[in-house]
């Protein structure tokens, strides 16, 4: 291992230590962990290491009175902009364990070897949790009421975070194409998706999922749509009652049950559309051409089966795969969009929603 080696090893245990209270709970599949920048000697961090107590307590002395939210505006977007580099860091980390696995997948290892690293991709796909869940809460929250994230950094944070799954969907999709890892939603040890992050909006907190490759919208039926992406959004109780049941204490497990209430599930999803049409009037057959347009759209799953009013629990213990129809929300073109682009969709119709339920 070299100096840096040695240096980055270091740096991204500290921050996945510092960092556990980000990843949040393991919802259906998963929750992660996160950290730093690249080519600085020792000398240099430890300069920094130094001058960064001394640079917050000038923040400090130079900021105007506690309380002004301006003044706690501009702190922590200074805060954010020194971390970018470290965050960086992290990335160049990550994304070379990714390349790691992948080469020695690629390069042969022998029967017992493949299996071995099949078996640490979802290992790894867990452990890049927490620094998901960092980018994408930290860019999707604001930085008060008053003042929303720069638009810099925003763009910057999402843009690690567009890079790391891009580079984690070709890993599972390269284990994929040797069969060392099944794409099926049939089965039950499938790696057809993983969570990309979880950010709370207000009182809705949304996990996300990237699928692999596009797959069935309903597994066992085929319905024409295809998804892409899910989001799980799970609607909490407001401030206040969090906030008493914080105060009553006990197990941060009992307190997080409390406050979730209903969960809902969105997903990005695409479909084929025939656009047929007559050919020139000249022609005596009267044949049809069509062309096929491919929509993608974000769309809200409904529950058909079983009923989701239904109190008898044997209709739940029955159904083997539950079905639902697609509610479609917003049209989004022919294009796919990323991950990122998606995502920010999904979260000014949620926003729009809640701004005309609070109304």
């Amino acid at each position: 291992m070299t100096d840096i080696d040695v240096q980055v090893e270091l740096q991204l245990k500290n921050s996945l230590s510092g960092q556990k209270a980000v990843g949040g709970r393991r919802q259906e599949d998963m929750s992660g962990e996160r950290q730093s920048d690249c080519g600085e000697s020792k000398q240099n961090t430890g300069q920094r290491e130094l001058d960064e107590p001394l640079s917050l307590l000038a923040d400090v002395a130079l900021a105007p009175p506690r309380g002004d939210p301006e003044a706690c505006s501009c702190l922590e977007v200074r805060r954010l902009e020194s971390s970018l580099p470290s965050m960086q860091l992290q990335l160049q980390f990550l994304m070379t364990k990714a390349d790691d696995l992948h080469d020695c997948l690629v390069n042969g290892q022998g029967h017992l070897e493949s299996d071995a690293l099949a078996a640490a991709v979802p290992s790894f796909l867990f452990t890049c949790q927490p620094y998901f869940n960092h980018l994408q809460s930290t860019a999707r929250s604001t930085v008060s009421q008053h003042t929303p994230l720069p638009f810099d950094i925003y763009t910057r944070l999402l843009d690690f975070s567009q890079q790391l799954c891009d580079r984690l969907e070709q890993l599972v999709l390269t284990f994929a194409s040797y069969g060392l890892l099944c794409l099926d939603e049939t089965e039950p040890n499938n790696m057809s998706h993983f969570c990309i992050g979880q950010s709370q909006l207000g009182r809705l907190r949304l996990t996300v999922f990237r699928y692999c490759k596009p797959a069935p919208y309903l597994a066992r039926v085929d319905t024409g749509l295809y998804k892409r992406m899910r989001w799980n959004v799970e609607r909490l109780r407001d401030g206040r009652q969090q906030q008493t049941d914080e105060e009553r204490g006990g197990a941060r497990e009992e307190r997080e049950a409390e406050t979730v209430g209903d969960t809902e599930y969105y997903f990005l999803c695409y479909e084929d559309i025939s656009n047929a049409h007559p050919e020139a009037a000249g022609d005596s057959q009267g044949v049809s051409h069509g062309t096929v347009g491919r929509m993608w759209s974000i769309g809200q799953w409904v529950q058909v089966n079983p009923d989701p009013d239904s109190e008898d629990i044997y209709d739940w213990i029955m159904c083997k795969v539950p079905r639902a129809s697609y509610h479609r929300l917003l049209f989004l073109g022919s294009d796919e969009p990323s991950s990122c682009s998606a995502t920010d969709c999904l979260q000014q119709l949620l926003l729009s929603h809640q701004t005309s339920e609070g109304c």
